[in-house]
């Protein structure tokens, strides 16, 4: 598959579930799945019906879990060719050591593991999990370079505590990362072997010990990029001010301040193909902040603020800049007041909001300018947002090798 080839779009994932104590985190999985708008239909070995029960993931599904090959009630007696051919993608998680062995030599004695020997060209992804020392066994490690080269994709697994009361490799990856995996694996890889820099979230300028300047970004947008650059085959590094969430798969620097984000920047830039400013980085900060808490009192308290530095313009104005994205937040005149910020900072692309749209929340709506005009995102959430605003970026990419 090129890597501007379109995978085929999951609708109708199957998921297996085998034995092991990390079958509880099948049932979070489902509900994060089925969130997306996926159909699951439910397949469990006898040993993962001793971890958690079918009627739990029938209830999560809203279909019948299937566990028997012999079952009279699965049509024409075919559910595992019935069954691999109506999914788009087959997730086993967890995976035991023990049905990992089974897919590597093709054993096919109960109905999930005859469904991904009879799977065909249904994309087959296994989420390891086990003790650390089965994890780490010769065999185990043998099995798992196998499946690589059989074409079927590993997610994970973790490193940390287990329920055995040993730390290692061998958790399962928790079910919001391999819900991104899924995606992942099926968005086409535009963006493979490409370097890009995102700032995202608020900047904090302190006024004393426990005060400061900020405002409401809540970083959703810049980790939704972030997101989605990786999803296509980017490598991401993402400077972020204060937020509560984690980059998955990328490397995550934070700062506080207009001044360490900008340093991080410029320590970074070097060597990166695109750079996307999407924090919220404060305009102004206090040159001297007092070093204890200032105390209250009647008399009025007068501030020097001093301009901080444009951290995006700054970039731009490189020797050899990157491909510099731009993002306006405005309250009024979107597309003048944006347009003039792309002219000024000499962007290639900008990407404009009205704070009124979607400052904060978790959908919004865009407006890409770049020198061939205005083109509107319509109304989505900010993932999918993003994802559109890197396809139109990898077009501009295309254009100016």
């Amino acid at each position: 598959m090129s890597a501007a080839s379109s995978p085929t779009p999951i609708k109708n994932i199957l998921l297996g579930i085998t034995g092991g104590i990390a079958a509880y985190k099948a049932a979070e999985l489902v509900r994060l799945l089925m969130k997306q708008g996926l159909q699951v239909q439910v397949v469990m070995t006898q040993a993962a019906c001793q971890f958690i029960t079918p009627t739990t993931m029938q209830a999560l599904s809203g279909k019948p879990v299937l566990t028997d090959l012999w079952n009279q009630d699965n049509g024409n007696g075919m559910a595992h060719i019935n069954l691999a051919r109506a999914a788009d993608a087959i997730l086993i998680a967890p995976a035991s050591a023990n049905f990992i062995a089974k897919l590597v030599h093709g054993a096919a004695d109960d109905l999930l593991s005859t469904i991904c020997l009879a799977r065909g060209e249904c994309p087959l992804l296994v989420a390891p999990a086990m003790n650390v020392e089965m994890w780490q066994n010769p065999a185990t490690q043998r099995n798992i370079a196998q499946l690589r080269l059989d074409g079927i994709t590993v997610l994970g697994p973790d490193s940390g505590d287990q329920a055995c009361g040993e730390t290692g490799m061998g958790r399962m990856l928790e079910p919001a990362m391999l819900l991104q995996d899924i995606i992942a694996s099926r968005q086409p890889k535009i963006l493979a072997g490409k370097k890009i820099l995102i700032t995202a979230g608020a900047t904090y300028e302190a006024i004393d010990a426990v005060r400061g300047i900020t405002n409401l970004s809540s970083g959703k947008m810049g980790f939704a990029v972030a997101q989605a650059a990786q999803e296509m085959g980017a490598e991401v590094t993402i400077i972020s001010g204060a937020t509560c969430f984690d980059a998955m798969h990328c490397t995550k620097i934070s700062v506080t301040s207009a001044r360490q984000m900008l340093d991080a920047v410029m320590s970074l830039v070097a060597g990166q193909d695109v750079f996307i400013a999407v924090a919220a980085v404060a305009d102004y900060t206090i040159p001297a902040p007092n070093p204890q808490k200032i105390k209250k009192n009647d008399a009025n308290l007068t501030l020097q603020l001093t301009p901080t530095f444009d951290i995006l313009a700054t970039v731009a104005a490189l020797p050899n800049p990157p491909f510099c994205v731009g993002f306006a937040a405005e309250s009024e005149n979107l597309l003048q007041n944006a347009e003039q910020k792309r002219r000024n900072k000499k962007l290639p692309l900008l990407a404009a909001n009205l704070i009124q749209d979607g400052f904060g929340g978790d959908d919004n709506e865009l407006t890409l300018l770049d020198d061939a005009g205005a083109h509107p995102l319509l109304r989505a959430s900010k993932l999918e947002l993003a994802r559109q605003l890197l396809q139109h970026l990898s077009k501009q990419l295309e254009t100016t090798k």
